[in-house]
Formats: C-alpha cells, structure tokens, sequence
C-alpha cells in the first residue's frame, strides 16, 4: 500500500471527488474537517479571480483545524481550456496540497505542483492512459471504473485495479459506486490505496445541487443510468430521467464529437447550460435515500468501515493459515 505521509492523519482512506457544479468550498471543508481528502473543480468558479477567493476561503476555514485532511483541486489539462496557465499558477502559489488532472497528463504541470511538494493524481480510464501518466511522474492514478459517475471508463476494477499494479508503484485510487464505508474497504482489499467518491457527496447538504437532482438520484438505481457521449463528446454516466426531458434519448439525437472545455466556462455556454440541466451520477444511485450533512456521513462511513473490515478478517480467518 502508498499512501502519501501528506494523508497520515485521513480518518477514512477516501478522496472526494471534484464534480462538475456540485463541489464548491462548503463540500470541501466539512469535508476535509471531516477527516477525508475533499476536492473542488477550479472550473467550478467562473474565472481565476473568484478561483483564488475560494482558495483563500477554503484555506481560513482550515487554518485553524489541526486535524483537518488535505484538500485537493481538479484541473483540466485539455488544449481548449484557456485558464490552464493562469490557475496553475495560483495552484503553485496557494500550494495547493493536491492536484487532481483529467483530460491530459502533462509534465510541466506535474513539476510545477512538486515543485512545492504537491501531490498530482490522475484520473484514468484505461491502460493506455495510465501509463502515459505513470510516465508523467504524477504521484497517484485514479482507475476510474465501469459505473462511475461523470467520465467513466467501462472496464472492471478487477481488470484495471490488477493490470495498473503490474507497472506502478504510487498511490492507486479507485472510483466506480463507492456509496458506504463497505465499498471503501472493498477498494482496499481489491489492492487500491484510497476509494474515490462523487455521486454519494452530490447527496450531501454542503453539496450545491439543485433539490431536484437530488431528489432524482434518491428515486433511481443502477438501471437508470445511461453511458453517453451526446452530453459532452466524451462518454459519461447520466441519469436516464434528466436524458430523457432534455430530448437526448433518441437514436438521432446530435452527438459532440470534440470536447470543448473552453464551453463550459461560459454561463450561457450550451455545454454549461447542458450540465446544469441533464444530471450525471454513477450506477451506485440505488444506494442513496438521503442527504445528511457531510460531517454525519462520513462518521456512518467510518463505522462501516470498520464493520466491514473487522467482519471480513473474522469470516474469513478459516481460511487463513
């Protein structure tokens, strides 16, 4: 196992992942106070300005929180995103203890957040992808699996989990329907260091989705979600019912071929219009029927945790020399 001396005081081995529009400074900090990694997409805030007010925002609120996990920013390293240099370069003067990249796995970038002693995970699908950013030097990959929420890949943690492992040694993060503390100590046991959740936090009350979407992720199953590129251009887990009001079911439906990140930093943007409106989730929906705040959920997640795991070691000790 690699988990970074940067997360020796985590109260759960569990990142929270950014996500488009919901993740924003109140998610992050109680979550972070919580015990677990919480993390922001710096596209979340329309420009580099209001970016670094929520650097500096998220900082005072830890500032005094001795037990409080680190916190982490999603940047996109994709040609069309115009702020790349100018967030990086307030990632590196903020020293913002994690950088979660998607879209790209780029050097320069890697030596820019370990130029301070940053960390820089990155999210991946599957091999191909993993070894370019092994490659890179980033310090951890995330194996994003079948049934994550958002830009999922559509391999077996099985699969991905074991073949990552025959080549690097850092830290490995799982993400695909990780809803309860079970699931995380799963993770573990499949061989990953940390688990990775989005969907189960979107259901939070610091979280910033609407009521609606919400509710919907309450009232679906796993059935219910739909892997589609027509949103974004890149394939991603939605759920059916906001699909289906946008018109974005049927087979003749118009689909993006190019990703456009640059797209998505405008309000009246058609792709930011688009994630507003047609709701992305993973195939753990039908696990979530509340929305607690994060301080509770995570201390349910704990003991979970720790059932599982003790559970675990006890019905199998028969089986063990």
């Amino acid at each position: 196992m690699s988990i970074p001396e940067q997360f020796s005081n985590l109260r759960l081995p569990l990142v929270a992942a950014p996500m488009f529009l919901v993740s924003g400074p109140e998610l992050v900090i109680e979550t972070c106070k919580s015990g677990v990694v919480g993390t922001f997409p710096a596209l979340n805030e329309r420009t580099s300005e209001g970016f670094e007010n929520w650097l500096n925002q998220i900082e005072s609120a830890l500032a005094g929180s001795a037990d409080a996990a680190p916190f982490g920013v999603n940047l996109i390293v994709h040609k069309t995103n115009p702020r790349l240099k100018d967030d990086l370069e307030l990632i590196v003067k903020h020293k913002v203890p994690l950088v979660i990249t998607s879209l790209g796995a780029a050097r320069d970038v890697v030596d820019a957040v370990h130029s301070y002693g940053g960390l820089v995970f990155h999210d991946v699908t599957n091999i191909r992808h993993a070894r370019k950013a092994a490659e890179a030097g980033v310090d951890g990959l995330i194996a994003v699996c079948a049934g994550a929420g958002g830009h999922a890949g559509t391999l077996s943690p099985f699969a991905l989990i074991n073949e990552i492992r025959q080549f690097f040694n850092g830290t490995l993060l799982l993400a695909g329907c990780i809803s309860s503390g079970r699931d995380i100590a799963t993770a573990r046991m499949l061989g990953a260091d940390l688990a990775y959740a989005g969907t189960r936090f979107i259901n939070t009350r610091e979280s910033r989705a609407d009521d609606a979407y919400k509710a919907m992720i309450q009232a679906c199953g796993a059935g219910d979600i739909v892997y589609t590129p027509k949103v974004s251009g890149i394939p991603a887990n939605f759920l059916q019912p906001s699909l289906a009001r946008a018109g974005l079911l049927d087979d003749d439906s118009p689909s993006r071929h190019k990703a456009d990140v640059g797209a998505e930093l405008a309000g009246a943007g058609e792709e930011a219009k688009a994630w507003k409106t047609i709701w992305s989730a993973g195939q753990g929906v039908g696990s979530i029927k509340d929305q607690p705040p994060v301080s509770e959920l995570i201390t349910r997640m704990r003991r979970e945790f720790n059932d599982a795991s003790n559970g675990f070691n006890r019905d199998n000790s028969r089986f063990m020399e």
